[in-house]
């Protein structure tokens, strides 16, 4: 009776850990970004072998920055269905955030974006895992009935640190093309403030080590320098949200984004009120065509040095 008593306790804890944001997980990980590639038949073969590097490495999940494909190739469901099988090949735990060129700006091949955001949503963000193998329970803003529609937004914690996924792509976020595609940009603004604050609440909450934002479009930090005068600016109300949470939280935020296909580490969110750059703000900015690469993130939630990027050309010439 006794044995039989253990091992239905045993049984239970097992259970316990097995929960979404329980199981324990290492002050010490690394992570790999990818994202802004293949955009062609030529990019193909090195997008795969980056895939065969990824899975050679210790990571503790991948996240897919978005655009799968070059912005003015066919948004077909051929083309999705290849990219939905690639990242279910990878061995790690795969997060994909959506990109303009596979929905915002496939109005270009002749088709509605609406509609292949629709289909994104279907074969990219069903269940509550992550794509991969090896699979990642994650939170979906689509819970709350406010916001049902909005799958692909989501959220995961792993060894003291807070990830949040959101759907901001490129090509102006949505805006100032058609009142349709403005309607839209307004529904999911309002969904990404709220996903955002939420997540921030919950960093706070919970006493976490760092905070990681994943999306796809460059912001523009630099704002007003790079947009002709009066033109509608589809990212002025995310970047005063990323101002006014970064300085509240107090904490190290990382934005982890693709669309300028410019790899760079920098500090680009300045404070309103001194002038200087926001140094618990980093960004990191994925490689991309025509150039296929993938970042090594490393993090040490309870060391001193929280971070530590590499390349993974740099880590394969190490070799």
């Amino acid at each position: 009776m006794g044995t039989l008593l253990w091992r239905t306790v045993l049984w239970l804890l097992l259970a316990l850990l097995a929960l979404p944001g329980l199981a324990q997980t290492p002050a010490r990980f690394a992570f790999a970004i990818v994202g802004d590639a293949p955009y062609n038949a030529l990019e193909e073969p090195a997008f795969a072998r980056e895939l065969e590097e990824i899975n050679r490495e210790d990571l503790a999940f991948v996240v897919h920055v978005g655009d799968i494909k070059g912005g003015a190739s066919p948004c077909t469901d051929a083309l999705f269905a290849q990219r939905l099988q690639q990242f279910q090949s990878v061995r790690h735990p795969f997060i994909y955030v959506p990109g303009d060129n596979e929905w915002t700006d496939c109005h270009r091949s002749g088709t509605d974006p609406l509609e292949r955001l629709a289909k994104l949503r279907e074969l990219f963000y069903a269940g509550d895992d992550s794509l991969g193998a090896r699979k990642l329970r994650l939170a979906r803003q689509s819970a709350d009935p406010r916001y049902s529609e909005y799958r692909e937004n989501v959220r995961w914690n792993f060894g003291g640190a807070l990830f949040i996924g959101l759907n901001v792509p490129g090509s102006n976020n949505n805006l100032g093309r058609t009142p349709r595609m403005d309607a839209e940009y307004a529904r999911r603004s309002a969904a990404n403030a709220a996903w955002l604050a939420e997540g921030f609440d919950l960093a706070k909450k919970n006493g976490v080590a760092a905070l990681f934002i994943v999306m796809q479009a460059d912001p523009h930090f630099e704002g007003a320098l790079r947009r002709p005068a009066g033109a509608a600016d589809g990212y002025a109300a995310l970047r005063q949200a990323l101002l006014a949470h970064t300085l509240a939280f107090g904490k190290p935020v990382i934005l982890i984004h693709g669309d300028t296909h410019r790899y760079r580490v920098d500090h680009p969110l300045i404070d309103a009120a001194t002038q200087q750059p926001l140094v618990n703000f980093t960004r990191i900015e994925s490689f991309g065509s025509p150039l296929v690469d993938w970042i090594r993130v490393g993090v040490d939630s309870a060391g001193p040095k929280l971070l530590g990027v590499r390349t993974g050309t740099d880590i394969n010439a190490s070799r």
